[in-house]
């Protein structure tokens, strides 16, 4: 490997020689303390980072169950889960290069300075050798930008901005979920064969990162089919009621109310559609339509029978019936007694590629678990052949369009898959204009 390539990688540091005026490089193994929090015991700590208040409480609860099963699972307790179906091997459940997983956990309260101070805790004072959780954009990004500070590898949980590996990457950062611009593109053919391509939309866009980019990419996406935008208009995190944002869809001649809204807001907004009669209206000679762009089982359950009909994406669904998906809605329903939320799902899958990196490359030094995940092809996880793009640590895998079932069977079977899109359908340029803007920088093993 080439000094070049190390310095990129943060493998290679230099140190000078007392005398000889000459600066020689030192390459750090693990037997030296190198990289921050370097597990020295018997143990390794992982730090859970989740909303556990706020409006995306229900999805961080939810997060942190999947955390506690996938370390029963590195661990070599319960089924197994996807252990049994992941591609790569060399997961032997008994831990992380043979060092017991323990983890502990934070409040980001969905905001993004009390999500980077749990996170500086758990690396400071718990000994944290890789943050993962969130689930907002806003939060993504600042605990993605501390832990590039710090020398951690930061394993995103749920956030869909594509500033996260847009023009926010970061080298110690990396993302299994999907992104706005792969939601539009999934989406976009679909509602062209439903509604036509005379259209006229009004959005309704959360006012932070993700809100803005998932506006941007749906709004290209259909006005690229013909669809007109009437307006668009931010709403702030948490406003509990919508009505006074409702209200004035109804004489501005949309025909169609886009939902950026994710969580207890989407819950909220979406209801307060319904009671509007927005779902009843008829406008250019049309039925008014809703669509929700991002959606989860969670907020499925929120909306209930509001979400008939309702078509937008989703990372992953439980009703998924390749081996892996049904192996990880087992291990998760025998363990909590309903099937796992897409969120759930992502951190999972976070968890174990984060393990599988550092056994493959043999260290827990943040630049060679990078090493590892960039340019990682695998399989077996439940989302089909997926690639962790070396340019952005984006992850690439199939997106599913989903629907709120007409006759639910069960208050978990809300959502049903109509498409699932390919991979290859979403997938765009490292130097897309709507990623540009940031540089991915070197790896930063820190101490």
């Amino acid at each position: 490997m080439s000094n070049s390539l190390l310095t990129r990688r943060g493998l290679l540091k230099t140190s000078a020689v007392a005398g000889a005026g000459l600066a020689l490089p030192t390459i750090f193994t693990s037997g030296a303390a190198a990289f921050t929090n370097e597990p020295m015991g018997g143990t390794v700590t992982l730090g859970f980072n989740v909303p556990q208040s706020g409006a995306y409480a229900d999805e961080g609860a939810d997060e942190l169950r999947a955390y506690e099963l996938a370390v029963e699972h590195l661990n070599g307790e319960g089924d197994g889960g996807m252990l049994n179906t992941f591609s790569s091997k060399v997961l032997e459940g008994n831990g992380i290069l043979g060092k017991k997983v323990q983890y502990v956990t934070g409040d980001t309260q969905t905001k993004s300075d009390a999500a980077r101070a749990s996170a500086k805790s758990m690396i400071e004072k718990d000994g944290a050798v890789m943050i993962t959780g969130g689930s907002s954009s806003g939060v993504a990004i600042a605990v993605q930008g501390l832990c590039q500070e710090a020398g951690v590898i930061f394993m995103a949980g749920l956030t869909h901005s594509n500033d996260t590996t847009g023009k926010d990457k970061k080298a110690n950062g990396f993302r299994h979920f999907f992104n706005a611009y792969m939601s539009a593109a999934a989406l976009a053919p679909v509602l062209k064969n439903l509604y036509g391509t005379d259209r006229t939309a009004y959005h309704l866009t959360a006012d932070y990162s993700w809100g803005w980019t998932q506006e941007e990419s749906i709004a290209a996406a259909t006005e690229a089919m013909g669809w007109k935008t009437a307006e668009k208009v931010r709403t702030p995190l948490g406003a509990g009621d919508f009505s006074s944002y409702i209200a004035p869809v109804l004489n501005s001649g949309a025909d169609v109310l886009v939902l950026n809204h994710y969580g207890g807001d989407m819950v909220n907004s979406l209801t307060n559609a319904v009671q509007f009669g927005l779902r009843d209206k008829q406008v250019n000679g049309k039925n008014f339509e809703i669509v929700v762009p991002l959606y989860s089982r969670l907020m499925a359950r929120g909306a209930g029978k509001n979400v008939a009909g309702i078509h937008g994406s989703t990372n992953w669904h439980w009703s998924l019936q390749d081996d892996a998906s049904k192996a990880f809605v087992k291990s998760f329903g025998t363990k909590y007694g309903f099937p796992p939320s897409q969120a759930a799902h992502t951190v999972y899958c976070q968890t174990l590629l984060y393990a599988d990196a550092v056994a493959r490359g043999g260290s827990f030094n943040p630049c060679a678990v990078a090493e590892a995940l960039e340019g990682f092809e695998f399989d077996g996880l439940g989302n089909g052949k997926t690639l962790y793009r070396a340019e952005d640590h984006q992850c690439f895998k199939d997106v599913l369009v989903v629907r709120g079932k007409e006759n639910p069977e069960s208050e978990f079977d809300l959502l049903e898959v109509v498409e699932v899109t390919p991979a290859a359908q979403v997938t765009y340029d490292a130097d897309h204009p709507m990623f540009a803007g940031g540089a991915l920088g070197d790896c930063n093993p820190g101490a």
